[in-house]
């Protein structure tokens, strides 16, 4: 099977995952119920204003509910309401596959803009300033640490951070977020305890930036106390399989120098797998960390998705799983390909 085949076949199944996963969120949203309930929430938040601004100039109490009635019909036409969820959502995931994401219901940008697309691209910055820079310090942590536990196999070392990792890939997010914010803002007042910047931030860009730098340190350092024990373990793990091949035993047999046998039969062979979790972590880290986000106040795109949920922004929770499973299945393309590049034998 040649290359363009291959890949092609592959884009074909990712394509088909990306429309499960819209249908899936459709179903969920629309056989629940949940999205009639959403936006009839919001028709009625919308009434209340009006009633409130009506009555000071009707006096009539059934002329004003005649008017409000004729209000609800429109705003119900609006939104939809008038059709069965089959019937309605569809439209919205046509629009969001033509990248067409739609304005939100609520939510709003910081420069007061109801666009999804601009909602995205002012969290985007910032949930990878500190989801990605985290993701990047723990693989660089975890690839050195897991390739010297590898070498060091039932040494106390090995035992000590091992346990190590245990710990940190059990720690909740949220709880670990909590127990720095109270022993380094609280108690020693050292960091600031949540926002990407202080009461007054600074115009200058040295200072502004420092700011934010200061900011980020509690929530960069919770993400990665508890990933980098599972990079650590993932990548001892993948090596040491890679180490107790015939290959390797062979090489070594030969009288192969160990740190040639570790760079070309070992950390070579065990670089894909190794790979897969690298890409797939740095894509995962576009969607944001909704705990670490949340808990420390940080409107990157893990917080935009949750004042969504909150809200019950239909549009935006759509446009969001969308994008999320187009990073996720973009990423997926990218392993495919690099996959078929480095090892001839997967395209068979």
């Amino acid at each position: 099977m040649g290359l363009a085949t291959s890949l092609g076949l592959r884009a074909l199944t990712l394509l088909g995952v990306l429309i499960a996963v819209l249908l899936m969120v459709v179903i969920a949203l629309g056989a629940t119920g949940l999205s009639d309930k959403m936006l009839g929430a919001i028709v009625n938040d919308q009434i209340r204003g009006l009633r409130q601004g009506l009555s000071q100039t009707i006096r009539d109490p059934d002329e004003l509910e005649r008017v409000l009635e004729a209000q609800k019909q429109q705003l119900a036409e609006f939104y939809g309401l008038d059709k069965p969820w089959y019937l309605r959502l569809p439209d919205t995931v046509r629009r969001v596959i033509l990248l067409d994401l739609g304005s939100a219901r609520s939510l709003r940008s910081f420069s007061g803009s109801s666009q999804v697309s601009d909602l995205v691209l002012e969290r985007l910055p910032n949930t990878i300033m500190l989801v990605t820079t985290a993701t990047i310090i723990s693989t660089v942590i975890g690839l050195y640490a897991g390739v010297k536990l590898a070498t060091k196999v039932g040494s106390k070392f090995d035992r000590a951070l091992s346990y190590l990792s245990a710990a940190s890939n059990a720690l909740p997010t949220w709880w670990m977020g909590i127990l720095l914010v109270i022993a380094f803002s609280f108690q020693l007042r050292i960091f600031p305890f949540s926002g990407m910047f202080g009461p007054s931030p600074a115009e200058a860009l040295l200072p502004r930036t420092l700011d934010l730098l200061w900011h980020s340190i509690l929530p960069i350092a919770t993400l990665v106390a508890v990933s980098v024990g599972g990079w650590t373990y993932v990548v001892r793990t993948m090596v040491l399989n890679t180490a107790q091949e015939d290959f390797v035993t062979v090489a070594r047999a030969k009288g192969l120098p160990e740190r040639v046998v570790m760079s070309r039969h070992i950390v070579r062979v065990a670089a894909l797998p190794i790979l897969t979790n690298i890409i797939l972590g740095l894509a995962g880290s576009l969607g944001g960390a909704i705990l670490t986000e949340t808990v420390f106040n940080w409107p990157g795109m893990g917080r935009l998705y949750y004042d969504a949920v909150i809200a019950l922004d239909e549009t935006v929770i759509i446009a969001l799983t969308f994008m999320f499973t187009l990073i996720y299945v973009s990423a997926r393309f990218i392993l495919e390909g690099l996959y078929i590049a480095l090892d001839p034998r997967v395209r068979y």
